[in-house]
């Protein structure tokens, strides 16, 4: 029989990838997609014959029971959320509703409407915060230090509660930073391999950042939504933190990004205390032993190899005349 899985937040970065892995599989997918002028589909195009869209929102409850009838999914990837840092601080309010609340909907939707349903949580290594331990695995501490991180904790909680007071088959995917050509312009390795590009046709001279020395565990988002399908064919529910197991400095970022196109980043880029965060997650470094160890999952893609891959695209992308970023805001 042929399956069926609804993603929330198929718009972003990672539900594209998903929606194009689970369409390999055989998958019937359905997207929710939200009634809204600023909504963008440009990482769908290539796929907008193939994928079935349904009108919903995280912040109406009714919306996503009509969905889950509608589409009557064997499988839920809840990826949608406000998931960039910064705007967080700015409406935490928001953020709050869609990446804390919004979880809880769904998941009182899936109970109410097919409780055999297998949900997928999209939990956040920012919900390690200013980390107790490194590595950090599925035990460690949680010390958030954003309003997204204490969102995304409230998402992560509600999870297990909802798998163990209701035997429902529900997960968290503890996903450090994943990255892709497709990652929107505001987070801080596009706004690298973007503006390395940029600079490189002398589009620009300089590029503003904030905190050069903020270590992150960086992926491929290729490779991440693999890890979140696996998790559903697993045999028992668990969470299971997926990153690459190395750090890297925005700094190293830089040069990376830079160094690609033939320039050297301290001649272009400049620190600007507009972009620091009111409170710095300062090192974050994931140990995936479990998920490698139980689901055989693998990152393929290497840090110097994406960074290219993103600078290459950004190249190609400005090669062909789109020298403007609208139209990748972050998805919800």
């Amino acid at each position: 029989m042929e399956k069926a899985a609804l993603i929330t937040g198929i718009t972003g970065q990672d539900g594209s990838y998903l929606a194009e892995f689970l369409l390999a599989k055989g998958y019937r997918v359905f997207g929710l997609v939200r009634r809204s002028s600023t909504v963008n589909f440009e990482r769908l195009v290539h796929l907008q014959d193939k994928i079935e869209l349904i009108p919903g929102d995280l912040l109406d409850q009714n919306s996503l029971i009509s969905a889950l009838k509608e589409s009557r999914p064997q499988e839920v990837y809840n990826l949608a959320s406000q998931s960039f840092v910064p705007t967080s601080w700015n409406q935490p309010v928001l953020t709050g509703e869609f990446t804390a609340l919004g979880v809880t909907r769904i998941l009182e939707a899936v109970r109410v409407v097919d409780p055999s349903v297998r949900f997928y949580q999209a939990s956040s290594s920012e919900m390690f915060g200013m980390v107790r331990e490194s590595p950090q695995t599925e035990v460690t501490p949680f010390y958030p230090r954003s309003p997204y991180g204490v969102a995304k904790l409230y998402g992560h909680w509600i999870t297990v509660n909802y798998r163990e007071s209701y035997n429902i088959y529900a997960v968290s995917g503890i996903l450090f930073n994943h990255e892709s050509p497709r990652r929107g312009f505001e987070f801080v390795t596009r706004k690298a391999s973007y503006g390395a590009a940029r600079i490189k046709m002398g589009l620009q001279r300089k590029l503003k950042m904030g905190n050069l020395d903020a270590e992150r565990d960086w992926g491929y988002a290729g490779d991440y939504v693999e890890a979140m399908w696996m998790m559903l064919q697993h045999n028992e529910p668990r969470d299971y933190v997926i990153a690459t197991g190395v750090t890297h400095s925005v700094r190293r970022l830089l040069e990376v990004a830079f160094q690609h196109v033939g320039l050297d980043y301290r001649d272009h880029v400049e620190v600007d205390a507009a972009h620091l965060r009111p409170a710095e997650v300062y090192h974050l470094r994931g140990d995936s032993s479990r998920a490698r160890r139980e689901l055989g999952w693998q990152p393929k893609v290497s840090f110097e190899d994406l960074v290219r891959m993103m600078v290459d695209e950004d190249l190609a992308r400005l090669n062909k005349g789109f020298n403007s970023p609208s139209g990748l805001e972050t998805a919800r």
